[in-house]
């Protein structure tokens, strides 16, 4: 079975020069949980992005950067900035664009030893790992004092779960991985486990978002 990352590398490629990009996450089961679509990932910031972006007002590390649609903007608005990401492609496509950005897993030391005024998780980001709160509490070592984590999250009302998932395109499916989704409602313990304070929350073009604080 081929690795999530050749498939998702596979997308990106694709939907950088303008083909069909879409990935499914599903299930075990090959039961559909989320469509993601990489084509708007290289676009420009989508809608609901502007609220987030206007959070980060000191330098940000953008966790799973993906093709650098956020850590790219962040730089054009001379907010330092840098994506990390597991994905070598995704990695190569946000340079392109003039991200600052490493192949970097978040639970290994990073390289860069910069304290974050800004960790974004973005775009589902939540749920690397399959751990919530252990990524929020990674987060949260990474942050100076003062700092926040900004992340996308599910609407009030959602589900949250955990569990072995895989992605998969009109080619290939991918070996299973662990991963997770959040709902607001949720955020509340995950964030308490983590040493984090919820701040804020807010609504932008059927988006959710939060701010947890340091």
């Amino acid at each position: 079975m081929t690795s999530a990352l050749t498939v998702y590398a596979g997308a990106l490629h694709r939907a950088a020069r303008g083909g069909d990009g879409a990935l499914r996450l599903v299930d075990p089961a090959g039961t559909l949980l989320r469509h993601l679509d990489t084509g708007a990932w290289h676009g420009e910031p989508t809608p609901g992005d502007s609220g987030l972006l206007a959070r980060c007002t000191g330098p940000t590390l953008d966790v799973g950067c993906g093709p650098g649609r956020l850590a790219a903007a962040l730089a054009r608005r001379r907010v330092p900035a840098l994506g990390i990401d597991v994905s070598a492609a995704a990695v190569r496509l946000a340079r392109a664009r003039g991200a600052d950005a490493v192949v970097q897993d978040v639970f290994a030391p990073l390289r860069d030893g910069r304290s974050w005024r800004h960790t974004l998780l973005a775009d589902g980001n939540i749920g690397i790992g399959g751990d919530p709160a252990r990524l929020l509490a990674r987060c949260r070592e990474l942050l100076a004092p003062g700092g926040s984590v900004l992340a996308e999250v599910e609407p009030p009302g959602s589900p949250g779960w955990r569990g072995r998932v895989a992605l998969t395109d009109t080619r290939r499916t991918s070996e299973p991985f662990p991963w997770a989704v959040v709902g607001v409602d949720d955020l509340g313990p995950l964030a308490e486990q983590a040493g984090l304070l919820p701040a804020e929350s807010w609504t932008e073009d059927e988006r959710w978002f939060v701010c947890l604080s340091r």
